[in-house]
């Protein structure tokens, strides 16, 4: 299979939005033969190459199944599969309910979601059900990667790292569970340390990737191309600001990003912006506080500007209860100006690293 050029990476689907999630069958699809009738299964090495290549550009991949649970997984680990799928639906179920719960469980839209499967029968029975899902034979798949639905338009440093992420993210809320409450008692657990850099060309990807995907944490529901970004990070009138955060679970990747406009000598904070997976660590708060200190030594005040979209209410909040106070608005968009005499102290439960402040 060959890979798309550049040129064909910026041609959107007319159809459908792009694909976060490949929902594979396992029976004549990621085998050959059907497991009850013949235990010793043989695996489609080009099936199993897709599954591959589609993990390292940053979708997902899962199965939908009518088989025995047990049985199957125990085929999965012996072919050195089973940590290739999240949330593996495997049951006599119907599999339009299999693609329900793998969408709930991964937090996207079924719409988001692929299904293979050799059976036109369980292919109908999906799109029926779920009109906006991707169905595809099986024999169909092999031109798959060629498909702008499952080409990204940037690959991240992060893609290739999704699955492994989501993993970490189901151990967490596993420990989450276990505990009574997520209190501070709780996050000392997690042995957090959150980082602050100013962007480099590397992060650029992500970021713009960031703007785009967040919404309810965005203060002002603004997105930035990858252009804009890197005119942002060469500005000596700007401070373009990376966080990312570690547990002992593993890596969250880049969760946050924040633009300070300098060219005043009161400093406005353009943006400030916190991915959705992280909202119950506090380390929104945490990045507001870092960015208060460093004007409170730097600057000669500190302004952030925020904009009501309907769905970051959130981010209001989180600049209110760091001390800010509303002093201007229009509309739907306000500037709040910060007391930087009470810039509130660090979290004991979160190590704070900010070796790559370049500013």
């Amino acid at each position: 299979m060959t890979e798309t050029t550049t040129s064909e990476l910026e041609v959107e689907s007319p159809r459908r939005g792009r694909i976060k999630c490949v929902v594979w069958d396992l029976d004549n699809t990621v085998w050959d033969g059907v497991l009850l009738e013949d235990p010793s299964v043989a695996v489609r090495p080009q099936v199993v190459d897709l599954i591959r290549a589609l993990d390292a550009r940053g979708i997902l991949n899962s199965v939908a199944s009518r088989n025995d649970q047990t049985a199957a997984m125990s085929v999965l680990e012996r072919l050195g599969l089973a940590e290739l799928f999240l949330f593996p639906q495997i049951s006599w179920n119907p599999k339009s309910q299999a693609i329900a719960t793998i969408a709930r469980e991964i937090n996207i839209g079924v719409d988001s979601i692929a299904f293979i499967d050799d059976q036109e029968f369980e292919l109908a029975e999906v799109t029926h059900a779920h009109p906006g899902a991707y169905c595809l034979h099986v024999d169909e798949a092999v031109g798959l990667l060629d498909l702008p639905e499952f080409t990204p338009l940037r690959t991240t440093d992060e893609s290739g790292r999704r699955r492994e992420m989501y993993r970490a993210a189901i151990a967490r809320k596993a420990a989450e569970d276990a505990a009574e409450s997520v209190d501070e008692d709780f996050l000392a657990t997690l042995d957090m340390v959150f980082s602050l850099a100013s962007a480099g060309p590397e992060d650029l990807a992500r970021a713009e990737e960031l703007t785009v995907r967040t919404n309810q944490l965005n203060s002002t529901g603004v997105t930035y191309s990858y252009e804009e970004l890197e005119g942002f990070r060469r500005s000596p009138d700007h401070l373009l600001l990376v966080a990312s955060l570690t547990d002992r679970f593993g890596s969250y990747g880049k969760i946050g990003l924040a633009l300070v406009d300098q060219t005043r000598e009161v400093w406005r904070l353009n943006m400030l912006l916190m991915s959705c997976r992280v909202m119950s660590r506090g380390v929104g708060t945490v990045m507001l506080g870092e960015i208060l200190r460093l004007a409170a030594a730097e600057a000669g005040g500190l302004e952030a500007e925020f904009t009501d979209t309907g769905r970051n209410r959130v981010m209001y909040v989180t600049y209110r209860f760091a001390g800010f106070s509303e002093v201007a608005r229009a509309g739907t968009t306000c500037v709040l100006d910060a007391d930087l005499s009470r810039v509130p102290p660090r979290p004991a439960y979160v190590r704070i690293n900010l070796d790559g402040m370049g500013c």
